[in-house]
């Protein structure tokens, strides 16, 4: 049996999340470990689509104490740059990032402390911060006649390439950044593409990017201002855009069922379709932390204060919450909202 490991403060996923609190971990003279599950650094970044960019450009897209470099003849850099930015970032701070390593649950120990149980052996710390995103939950909504649909179904995190789809029928699900963006990049290369929300995009003003949308979350966290989906929910990034200009990126409303066939519409009518790709985003990755009882919100969500779980002030949540939305708008987001949960944890602590 391995030895339990000891620190003070242990960091779950080494994504850019995991990554801004371990400098400020290290700055502030803690003892910490940080686990990630991915074999390879740059977290949910070495998984996107290929066409994918930032919503910012890259001197709007840093970390604490290291700006991302630009990227040869990309104003918004794509998802290698950034995800080689990461693994930069890690090595140059020297951070204490252990992988792959598979975390099954969080228990209360018996010192007061937190027990860590993972595949690999057990951590002991004083506190916790979970950083681990929602990539590893894809949602996919239940609709009636899904199991009938004869052609392929995929979600966001399964799709790569548009040329993967050439000459095929596909149906786009989804109003968020990732529907309008993926249904784009598909036009031209598929024969046919469908766009398909619940309700009429809309997109935000072309002129607001993730600098735009950092700041209006940070105000709505801070003072009650304005809230982002007053004024949109998609980020009109450059080829959503140009499709949307040459009149391709029309969307549809959400179907009834599938078929066999393809997506049935409320007119009766079916679409024949070869692929369905499901653009309806994630939940949070947090299973992990089950057997603290944390779950007291409303909907069984976990309540926090900032980052800090309301239940239990070892715990800190980043990019979850009140500051999911400023922490996601840009990679400059998570840098507060880290130092935020460590100024806590280091209180706490001492």
């Amino acid at each position: 049996m391995s030895p339990v490991r000891r620190v003070q403060v242990l960091v779950v996923g080494a994504g850019q999340a995991g990554l801004a609190a371990g400098y400020y971990l290290r700055r502030a003279g803690l003892d910490f470990a940080i686990l990630d599950a991915s074999d390879a650094p740059g977290g949910a970044w070495q998984h996107y689509w290929e066409s994918l960019r930032l919503f910012s450009p890259a001197a709007y897209s840093s970390l604490p104490g290291r700006p991302m470099p630009g990227q040869a003849g990309q104003t918004y850099p794509d998802t290698e740059h950034v995800a080689a930015y990461l693994a930069e970032y890690e090595k140059r701070y020297e951070l204490p990032v252990h992988r792959p390593v598979q975390l099954r649950a969080v228990e209360n120990a018996g010192d007061g402390g937190l027990l860590a149980r993972t595949e690999e052996g057990d951590w002991r710390a004083r506190a916790l911060i979970s950083a681990t995103g929602s990539w590893s939950r894809p949602f996919i909504p239940a609709v009636s006649g899904r199991e009938l649909f004869a052609g392929r179904q995929l979600h966001t995190r399964d799709y790569h390439r548009a040329e993967d789809f050439t000459g095929q029928r596909v149906v786009v699900v989804g109003g968020g950044n990732s529907g309008a963006q993926i249904a784009a990049d598909l036009t031209g290369r598929a024969d046919a593409v469908r766009w398909v929300t619940r309700r009429s995009a809309r997109l935000l003003p072309d002129e607001i990017d993730g600098r735009a949308l950092f700041e209006i979350a940070t105000r709505r966290v801070q003072d009650g201002g304005p809230r982002i989906s007053d004024l949109g929910d998609i980020v009109a990034v450059p080829p959503v855009r140009q499709a949307r200009a040459a009149g391709l990126l029309d969307d549809h409303r959400m179907f009834d069922a599938l078929t066999a066939e393809g997506p049935r519409f409320t007119d009766g009518t079916v679409w024949p379709a070869d692929a369905v790709i499901w653009c309806t985003g994630f939940r949070p990755a947090l299973t992990h932390l089950a057997p603290l009882g944390l779950r007291t919100g409303e909907r069984g969500r976990i309540d926090t204060i900032g980052t800090r779980a309301t239940a239990d002030p070892r715990i800190h949540l980043i990019g979850y919450g009140d500051w999911a939305g400023p922490a996601s708008a840009t990679l400059i987001g998570v840098g507060r909202t880290a130092r935020q949960a460590v100024t806590e944890i280091a209180d706490l602590l001492h």
